[in-house]
């Protein structure tokens, strides 16, 4: 398999979570910095549209969204696992609903005013506006809506409350004795709740959490170098897209591989990749196109979360 190339920004809270996944696998990496909000022009060259981070890429194969990433670091060094065998639906629901609802939460009480002005403390105005209009444009036509502060704030103590309860209870991590995808998708939204000075306090009172925060983030991000955007994009084009066997999947929209389709995410970020179904399974979809820059690529996507349609 070709080099690991995560394409991310560091203040990402999903970037961290792929930060850390490789370094709990021990995986080294190369790391392409993209702007934090639109134009991406490096970004959708490989992409076909998809703006969310972080990206992972691997050669001229782009994989979107952390719950796919997953799946490939889990693919490219089976140990330690991301998905304990045995409990692999409850790990990946646990990730699911951190990713979603916990997330959600996070993100309201860092955008109170005051979570505001602490992110952006020193920060020129038109870069701050340019910011909050282009996380508005990201929640245009599709099914998440903002959550409102003084909801996310309410609701918080219940959310905290079980988790310290849990790891009271029954050990170091969130599925038994050795961390899992639930771990790393409960971590990032406390992550960037603990990063604001602003809003940390949301975190005091709960010493178990901070015990296992401090757990995670010692896997570390593993061994990574820097790579430039435009070389990123370069790789792709002189690689090869990974070929796929015929498979007995069914499709459950009624599509054929070699059908032009496209792919939009549900909740958010919902802009859509056109391209050629070339692979489909119960858990991830891939679309082959061709980008100017780019050469012939392959995208994938996570089933779960996202949109097929034929074009």
């Amino acid at each position: 398999m070709s080099d690991l190339i995560l394409h991310h920004y560091p203040q990402s809270p999903f970037a961290e979570k792929a930060r850390l996944m490789l370094g709990f696998k021990g995986l080294a990496w190369q790391s392409v910095m993209i702007p934090a909000a639109m134009p991406k022009p490096d970004l959708t060259a490989l992409t076909g549209g998809y703006r969310r981070t972080p990206v992972m890429q691997v050669g001229a194969d782009i994989y979107c969204d952390t719950a796919l990433i997953a799946r490939l670091l889990e693919q490219t060094k089976s140990a330690p696992a991301l998905f304990p065998e045995g409990r692999e639906a409850a790990a990946s629901a646990l990730a699911q609903f951190a990713d979603q609802v916990l997330f959600q939460h996070a993100v309201a009480i860092n955008f109170q005013p005051h979570g505001l002005a602490a992110r952006f403390a020193g920060a020129p105005e038109a870069m701050v506006k340019g910011f909050m209009a282009d996380r508005q444009k990201l929640f245009q036509g599709g099914s998440a809506s903002r959550l409102e502060a003084p909801v996310a704030l309410s609701q918080w103590p219940t959310l905290l409350s079980r988790l310290e309860t849990q790891l009271q209870r029954d050990g170091e991590y969130l599925l038994g004795s050795q961390a899992c995808i639930a771990d790393f998708a409960y971590y990032h939204p406390l992550w960037f709740v603990a990063g604001n000075k602003a809003v940390a306090g949301m975190l005091d009172g709960y010493p178990a959490v901070a015990e296992w925060m401090a757990r995670i983030a010692d896997f570390g991000h593993g061994s990574h170098t820097d790579l430039d955007a435009a070389d990123a994009v370069q790789l792709a084009r002189e690689a090869t897209p990974r070929t796929y066997s015929a498979s007995d999947f069914v499709s459950p929209d009624g599509l054929k591989i070699g059908q032009a389709v496209h792919v939009s995410a549900v909740d958010y970020g919902t802009d859509p990749v056109a391209g050629e179904l070339v692979y489909e399974d119960a858990e991830e979809l891939v679309i082959a196109r061709t980008d100017d820059r780019a050469g012939q690529v392959q995208v994938h996507f996570p089933r779960f979360g996202f949109r097929i349609q034929a074009q």
